[in-house]
């Protein structure tokens, strides 16, 4: 049996061996990308924005005033700033809800342009549906109102409820307000008068940011660009860019780069899922999987005294015990510079599943013949 499995198992491998080479040809090409989906320029960038607000107009779902000091504060603040006095006034009102807004501030937003915001309830509302926002101020990490929100607030989900029954449907307690705030303050950036720009690489890797500065120095024709570390390239404007980056800046952006990528093996144990990337390699290893399914069962029975006998009645345990050896468990040999398409289909063919999987693939790790880092999440 011993030879007979390695051999299916080396078959298997063999014929995998075109195939894997043909992919591998295919998923290099493929892997090549433009420079704007693998880095960002500095400076460019979004900022995130924060605000805390009322939700009003809610159909008996909002936060009980008791419950929630905090919201009926802010009800009692804001309606003294509309002339209404409510101190010493018990309000009782499940109409309105606290909730927080978060919005993320576009780079080079305008005053004037509207932006997209997230309505989250804050207390123990059931659902915002129906429900209006008033004006709430957007702050950013310094503390300056950078965009001012308000408007109706839509929501993915619903909750309904009776005396004897109720349902939800995804989360009627966040939603969000489509081109709901109006930005009143820009982010001061001086692209045009920079004389240095910095890229940002998404995935930091040495070798992929020597590429993108090769290929940049290729574009410009002289040595401008240079790698500072595994994430970071810095470009020297020429003197004819200066005052005119966009150009430079979108020929750069279409530059084709293939990202280079260690050699890494993903765990989620939790859900069984492996993902593996094409640079993992193993070396000769023998792997064997074994079968032992151990099944116990427990099936009381009672047991009734006879007739006019002075005996209780009894729980007589009765048990049943099954021991489950594989004897088709294989050995096989796994041959050295085994590329990832032959080590899964070898695997594969073996007949073990995602949860057996990750037990073989950390235990080849630790044998030290997986080549490749294992990352647990």
């Amino acid at each position: 049996m011993l030879s007979i499995g390695c051999t299916l198992f080396k078959t298997t491998l063999a014929a995998a061996v075109v195939v894997g080479v043909a992919i591998t040809g295919i998923s290099s090409a493929n892997a090549a990308s433009r420079i704007k989906d693998i880095a960002d320029f500095e400076g460019i960038r979004e900022n995130q924005l924060i605000g805390y607000g009322l939700v009003v107009g809610l159909n008996g779902t909002g936060d009980t005033l008791r419950n929630a000091p905090f919201t009926r504060q802010s009800l009692q603040a804001m309606l003294e700033r509309l002339g209404v006095n409510t101190r010493g006034v018990d309000l009782n009102t499940n109409t309105v809800a606290a909730v927080m807004v978060t919005a993320n501030l576009p780079p080079f937003a305008t005053q004037g342009t509207r932006i997209d915001v997230n309505v989250s309830a804050l207390g123990n509302s059931g659902s915002l549906q129906g429900g209006t926002l008033l004006v709430t101020p957007l702050v950013a990490a310094d503390g300056e109102v950078y965009a001012i929100a308000q408007g109706s607030v839509a929501i993915g989900g619903f909750s309904a409820q009776a005396d004897a029954a109720s349902v939800t449907r995804g989360v009627p307690t966040s939603g969000r307000i489509s081109n709901g705030a109006l930005v009143e303050r820009e982010v001061e950036f001086k692209l045009a008068s920079l004389t240095t720009l910095r890229l940002a690489l998404r995935n930091p890797d040495l070798t992929t940011a020597r590429r993108v500065a090769l290929s940049i120095n290729e574009l410009i024709g002289s040595p401008t660009a240079e790698p500072l570390d595994p994430g970071t390239v810095r470009i020297d404007l020429p003197r004819e860019f200066v005052g005119n980056i966009v150009d430079l800046l979108t020929d750069i952006e279409q530059l084709i780069v293939e990202p280079d990528m260690i050699a890494r093996v993903v765990i989620d144990e939790n859900s069984g899922i492996i993902v593996m990337g094409q640079e993992v390699k193993v070396s000769t290893v023998a792997v064997a999987q074994g079968n032992l399914t151990v099944t116990i069962a427990e099936n009381p029975e009672v047991v009734q005294p006879l007739p006019f006998a002075n005996g209780e009645t009894a729980v007589v345990p009765r048990s049943e015990l099954l021991v489950n050896d594989d004897p088709n468990a294989k050995l096989a040999i796994v041959p050295g510079t085994v590329t990832l398409k032959q080590l899964v289909d070898g695997l594969n063919a073996l007949g073990i599943g995602p949860r057996d999987m990750i037990s073989i693939l950390q235990a080849i790790k630790a044998s030290g013949a997986l080549q490749a880092e294992i990352e647990v999440l």
